[in-house]
């Protein structure tokens, strides 16, 4: 199975590094990750937050297949369990997809990058950065990876 995480925002931390690469390493075994990380644009007394949403859509969308199975985190959609998420990653290897998530910058998505969507996903009301959401995202990957596979990473 193939996992690409497109994001807005470049990693400049160590942690988040160490952090991610760890949990690519234990998801390797079930699945190839692909991380691609686009400009965040800034804003100016020339540039709106409007044209900076419209600018990283364009980055975005460049890099979504037309069989990718797109899935948006936005913290404005449907929350679901661990075990929900590890039926759905199980779906979708079963029929071969691959699959891309979506994590916007400060500003959010565009109308574009939404429309796009087969799937709208909320980790939580609360927001977020979007460093941090791609952690969030990448262990509960490997958290629906080891329950598909009966490992002892998950307790109910």
């Amino acid at each position: 199975m193939k996992i690409k995480i497109l994001q807005v925002g470049k990693n400049k931390d160590s942690y988040i590094s160490e952090v991610s690469s760890e949990f690519i390493k234990r998801i390797s075994p079930y699945a190839k990750v692909e991380i691609l990380e686009f400009p965040e644009c800034t804003t100016s007394k020339t540039v709106s937050s409007e044209t900076c949403v419209s600018t990283e859509a364009q980055s975005i969308l460049k890099n979504i297949n037309d069989n990718d199975f797109v899935v948006v985190l936005d913290e404005h959609e449907k929350e679901i369990t661990s075990i929900e998420f590890s039926k759905f990653i199980s779906e979708k290897k079963d029929f071969g997809k691959s699959l891309c998530f979506v994590i916007g910058g400060p500003f959010g998505l565009d109308k574009s990058v939404i429309g796009r969507a087969d799937f709208l996903l909320s980790f939580s009301k609360m927001t977020f950065t979007h460093l941090m959401i791609r952690i969030f995202l990448l262990e509960q990957i490997y958290r629906a990876f080891a329950i598909i596979h009966g490992k002892g990473y998950h307790h109910e």
